[in-house]
């Protein structure tokens, strides 16, 4: 049984849902599977925007041909050409020989880097600002670039409002009878996948998506449509806050992220006692994760999310602990900015972990505090540790402008 849904009054979502991908990109967990969104604009000419993952392709293909029905396909256009997005390419042509494709320059370009040939009479190749009407439907294309590839466009349906978005306000998880954003608890079920979703894949280029929501900004834009996730015809600028804030990398919220290795359970007994001293004083958003435990994917989401992090971490062979530094380059490859740390370190002997982290996030991670309060544990918490404890909760609840 095929899956379209109407949007609009003529624009259909073609979506196929992938519940058994494991891994989006190979690497990201997605326990929930996530979407490819497609959609087709049914109009006096009909618009097919973008495709679908080669694993879905069937089903794919299924739905275009019922929300055609009986119809011919006039136009492709390939707002991305990440094949989880441009992998069916091949077989809308293959089915539906006639059909133009319209892209900017660097689409075609990747297309052949893919090792797809397309004739010349297929393509249509469009720039920056160019509009295009299909009879009642003027579609305008506006490039963004680097959210996240570098051929990356959207289209405006200026008719209608409705904003093609590409990769920009997608999410991971897969969609069901509820396509809206409105029919669902947003915060409770969806935002976390949404967070980890952008801070993942797009969260190393906030400038260039600040421009793209500038762009929008001088739209008249009623939905979006994106290539992953729910659609969006309500409250657009709960979506675009949130997206300030992570392209400019802007706490969500207050709060304490804590996150920590833990070889033999000594280093996880000191945060649990640090931690307990925090709520004492006031410090309820708290957030804390055993890193052997916990995907980095995770961390980076609620590192983004929460204004302060403190890192719990051993020594190990001379260094950090391994997966911390994995979390550390991954924050540093993301250009991840505007947090406040504090350090617990660990050793039983030649303690420099908390030495190396001050140094990776001084030098490698700009524009980040360190507070200068640090505990530093030889083998196991004990008494002599207090005050440091304490002078380390003190420094964050002043951080927080909590007291």
């Amino acid at each position: 049984m095929q899956t379209i849904k109407k949007v609009t009054e003529d624009i259909y979502w073609l979506g196929v849902n992938d519940e058994g991908l494991q891994f989006f990109e190979e690497f990201i967990p997605i326990p929930e599977g996530v979407a490819y969104n497609s959609y087709l604009l049914v109009d006096e000419k009909t618009v097919l925007f973008d495709t679908a993952d080669i694993r879905v392709a069937t089903e794919f293909l299924g739905n275009l041909k019922q929300a055609l029905d009986g119809k011919t396909l006039d136009y492709l256009v390939v707002q991305h050409m990440e094949p989880d997005h441009s992998c069916c390419i091949k077989h809308v042509l293959a089915n539906y020989p006639q059909v133009t494709i319209i892209g900017n320059k660097k689409t075609f370009q990747f297309m052949r880097q893919f090792g797809l040939e397309i004739k010349n009479e297929n393509i249509e190749v469009v720039g920056e600002g160019d509009t295009k009407t299909f009879g009642k439907h003027t579609i305008a294309f506006a490039f963004a670039p680097m959210v996240h590839w570098p051929e990356v466009m959207v289209s405006y349906d200026v008719t209608n409002g409705v904003l093609f978005s590409a990769d920009a306000f997608g999410s991971f998880g897969k969609v069901g009878e509820r396509l809206f954003s409105d029919e669902v608890d947003y915060d409770k079920d969806w935002l976390e996948k949404a967070r980890r979703y952008y801070t993942n894949i797009v969260g190393k280029y906030g400038s260039p998506v600040q421009k793209l929501l500038k762009k929008a900004g001088t739209l008249d834009i009623k939905m979006f449509l994106p290539l992953h996730g729910l659609i969006w015809r309500e409250n657009l600028g709960y979506l675009i806050d949130k997206y300030n804030k992570w392209s400019t990398y802007e706490p969500e919220e207050k709060g304490v992220l804590i996150v920590y290795a833990s070889m033999y359970g000594h280093t996880e007994k000191a945060i649990n006692v640090f931690e307990g001293m925090l709520k004492e004083k006031g410090v309820n958003n708290i957030a804390t994760y055993n890193i052997s435990h916990t995907d980095v994917t995770y961390l980076i989401s609620e590192t983004f999310r929460l204004s302060h992090v403190v890192i719990g971490c051993p020594t190990y062979n001379a260094d950090i602990f391994p997966l911390m530094h994995s979390y550390l380059k991954r924050l540093g490859s993301l250009n991840l900015k505007n947090r406040t740390f504090g350090i617990i370190e660990n050793s039983s002997w030649a303690p420099v972990a908390g030495d190396i982290i001050h140094k990776y996030l001084d030098e490698e991670l700009k524009g980040m505090t360190v507070l200068d309060a640090r505990v530093r544990i030889v083998s196991a918490l004990s008494e002599k540790n207090t005050p440091e404890v304490e002078a380390l909760v003190s420094s964050l609840v002043q951080s927080l402008e909590l007291s």
